[in-house]
C-alpha cells in the first residue's frame, strides 16, 4: 500500500495510510479517507476525527488497539475532496477487500455515506440508515455518521453517540 500508485490520489500523498489496530480484530472501522493530519503521519483517524472516535471506542470499553480502522482509499484525495470512483474502486479491490479477507472480522462499521454505499450500494442517505445494523453474509454491518461530520454539524454529535451504543448490543450476539 505504501508505494501503491496504481491512482493519481498517490501523486499528491506525504504517507499512505493502510490502517492500524489488531490484525485479529472482531470489528473494522471503515472510513473515507484519509485527511491532513493522517497523510501526514500515515496513521488513520488522528485528526480532531479520530480523537473523536477514540471518546466513542472508550465510551463502549474499547479502545483503538481493540479494533482494526482503516479507510476506502488509502491516500488523502486532494483538498479533502470526495474520492473519486474509480478511485475507491482501485484501492478497494486492490486493498480493502484483502484486509478485511485477512483480518475477518465479524462486525465491520461504516463511518459515513461513502463507506456505506460500498458496501451497500442501494442504501439510501446515510440519514436513513445511521445506526443500524445489516447482516452482509457472515458479518454484521454497522452504519453510522463519520466523526467528522459530528465535528461539523453539532447536533449530529449526541445522534453518534447514541449510535455507537449499537455496537454493544451487536458484541454481545457475536
Amino acid at each position: 500500500i505504501v508505494v501503491c500508485t496504481k491512482c493519481r490520489l498517490s501523486e499528491g500523498r506525504t504517507h499512505a495510510v493502510p490502517g492500524e489496530g489488531d490484525s485479529k480484530a472482531d470489528i473494522v472501522f471503515v472510513g473515507e479517507g484519509p485527511g491532513y493530519y493522517e497523510d501526514q503521519q500515515g496513521k488513520p483517524f488522528v485528526g480532531q476525527a479520530g480523537q473523536l472516535l477514540n471518546e466513542l471506542l472508550e465510551s463502549i470499553g474499547l479502545d483503538r488497539n481493540d479494533v482494526f480502522i482503516t479507510n476506502l482509499v488509502k491516500c488523502r484525495p486532494p483538498q479533502n475532496r470526495d474520492p473519486e470512483p474509480n478511485e475507491v474502486s482501485t484501492c478497494t479491490s486492490l486493498y480493502l477487500e484483502k484486509q478485511i479477507d485477512a483480518i475477518n472480522p465479524k462486525v465491520i462499521v461504516t463511518l459515513g455515506r461513502h463507506a456505506i454505499r460500498e458496501f451497500l450500494p442501494d442504501v439510501g442517505s446515510i440519514s436513513q440508515v445511521h445506526g443500524k445494523v445489516f447482516r452482509k453474509g457472515k458479518r454484521y454491518l454497522v452504519a453510522l455518521y463519520h466523526p467528522a461530520a459530528a465535528l461539523h454539524q453539532g447536533n449530529l454529535k449526541e445522534q453518534l453517540k447514541k449510535d455507537f451504543q449499537v455496537l454493544t448490543k451487536v458484541l454481545k450476539t457475536i
